[in-house]
């Protein structure tokens, strides 16, 4: 059989319309049957030609809203049926089913519906059930069906039409049977991450770095990014440029270290380059604002801020002074925003209650490494008392809130902390004494005293170096996960030296 085949039949079904009445008077013009459904067979009608209705062909009205239309044997066996197979041919033949040459159909808008801000109801109404079951069908039998799945192929399609004598060859129709599958497992994708951004799961999750929304560029502007994900159901951006790849990865640092604290007391975070420069947990906004900038005022600037607490109008004052690139909070009490928003390159952006991923995805190698986030909380009552000296509770409080932000911090890391605030933090080194020892520095240049301040660590000790040079510098208590065999060295040191320590049995690396 020649791969050639005259288009004597076609069923057009789509949403949007444009560009599309050239294709239908050709078709007529050529005395091609034309099947059709709803809006489209009225679109057939105005432009004066004669069309079938599916109900016609099927003896089934357009039922459930319209969710069900052309889910129909006749109309898939059209598609489906093989010309070359004589049994193919023989039951087409006995239930009265007619070939179908040519499918035009595009899908109903989902992501449009999704950037546009539509409810949960309104997006899902979105997700096309017949129009994607008739794109796979047609595509699959390429052989014998013309697939035309989005409106950008009509003029390509006409050409071949033309060119064709109403006509298509096989290698044009598997060209565009390749563009529908394509375009299906696009529209599948969006679906998926969707869902995907409303509970958390991405375990069957296909990552095609082609698609997704497209950002400024990626880590250095030499490299190029996208976004996989629904924005629109975290924040609500009142100003500012696009966001951009390093600001997502510095507000998804930011938020999930803000979720460790609780929402009921005000607490506030700077972030840089994903790690924390300045944290507080305050009576009052104002005052954690005024003693995270005091962490590290230096890497404050440019930075990205974060509260758990509606932004009030002394607190927008105090940070209306600092340049920072992002300001992320629950809400803005009146006038606020009137002071916040006079520069306007900040980027302001007001969080939505929305769950987060639970599971991450990152490229290694040849391929992807998948695992579950870092979801413990190590609470008080979590911690073994391995020392003879016992913490207090203004001490245990401060290790909890310590350990929270050495969770957060990228290994090998060291928090110092005193009072509900960050006084400095070693991150990022090869070495725990390393980290320690930037962690003292850091401390000292901005004037801290470390007398009475707590340490938190991100794995355990494996010998009693960093407890020495914690103690020496008057730090009195330490929190760590413990396990290594040399243990008993580090509690041995803390017993010597009258040091208070507890271990919590979780390790937080963060690579």
């Amino acid at each position: 059989m020649s791969s050639h085949r005259k288009v004597k039949s076609a069923l057009i079904s789509v949403f949007n319309k444009d560009n599309l009445a050239p294709v239908i008077e050709y078709l007529a013009t050529r005395e091609v049957t034309l099947y059709s459904t709803g809006g489209t067979q009225n679109f057939i009608e105005e432009l004066g030609f004669d069309v079938v209705p599916v109900e016609e062909l099927t003896s089934y009205p357009s039922i459930l809203g319209g969710r069900v239309k052309t889910l129909h044997p006749k109309i898939f066996g059209g598609i489906l049926g093989r010309r070359s197979f004589e049994n193919d041919l023989a039951e087409m033949q006995e239930f009265q089913i007619p070939e179908i040459d040519l499918v035009i159909v595009d899908l109903y808008p989902f992501t449009e519906t999704l950037k546009g801000g539509g409810t949960h109801q309104e997006i899902i109404e979105k997700i096309d059930i017949g129009g994607i079951s008739l794109i796979r069908a047609a595509a699959k039998n390429y052989s014998d069906v013309m697939i035309v799945s989005d409106r950008t192929q009509y003029a390509a399609l006409l050409e071949i039409l033309k060119n064709g004598d109403c006509g298509t060859d096989e290698a044009d129709r598997q060209l565009f049977a390749a563009a529908a599958f394509r375009n299906s497992s696009a529209y599948d994708k969006a679906i998926g991450g969707y869902f995907a951004s409303r509970t958390g799961y991405t375990g069957s999750q296909v990552i095609d770095v082609s698609e997704g929304q497209t950002l400024r560029y990626g880590e250095n502007p030499h490299q190029k990014a996208h976004f996989s994900g629904d924005l629109n159901a975290l924040f609500e951006q009142i100003q500012g440029k696009e966001l951009s790849y390093n600001n997502l990865l510095d507000l998804d640092a930011a938020v999930r270290l803000i979720d460790e604290f609780d929402a009921h007391t005000p607490a506030l975070a700077i972030l840089k380059h994903n790690n924390a420069c300045g944290v507080a947990v305050r009576p009052t906004l104002l005052q954690a604002w005024k003693d995270a900038l005091s962490s590290d005022p230096v890497s404050a600037f440019g930075g990205v801020i974060i509260a758990n607490q509606a932004i009030d109008v002394a607190t927008a004052t105090e940070i209306n002074e600092l340049f920072f690139e992002i300001l992320l909070a629950p809400g803005y009490e009146a006038g606020a925003l009137d002071i916040l928003s006079a520069k306007k390159n900040r980027i302001i952006l007001k969080r939505k209650p929305c769950e987060l991923l639970t599971r991450s995805v990152r490229s290694v190698l040849n391929g992807y490494l998948v695992q579950d986030n870092d979801l413990v909380t190590d609470l008080a009552h979590h911690f073994q008392m391995v020392t003879e000296r016992k913490p207090t509770e203004a001490q245990i409080a401060d290790l909890v809130f310590a350990n929270k932000i050495c969770k957060h911090t990228k290994s090998n890391a060291i928090i110092l902390a005193k009072d509900g605030m960050l006084l400095a933090g070693g991150t990022g080194q090869t070495s725990r004494v390393d980290a320690l020892q930037q962690a003292i520095h850091k401390a000292k240049s901005f004037g801290f005293s470390l007398q009475d301040a707590v340490m938190a660590s991100d794995a355990f000790f494996p010998f009693p170096d960093c407890v020495e040079i914690a103690g020496k510098e008057g730090i009195n208590a330490i929190v760590q996960p413990g396990g290594s065999i040399k243990d008993q060295l580090s509690i041995d040191y803390c017993n010597q030296n009258n040091l208070a320590m507890v271990m919590t049995g979780n390790r937080h690396f963060k690579h």
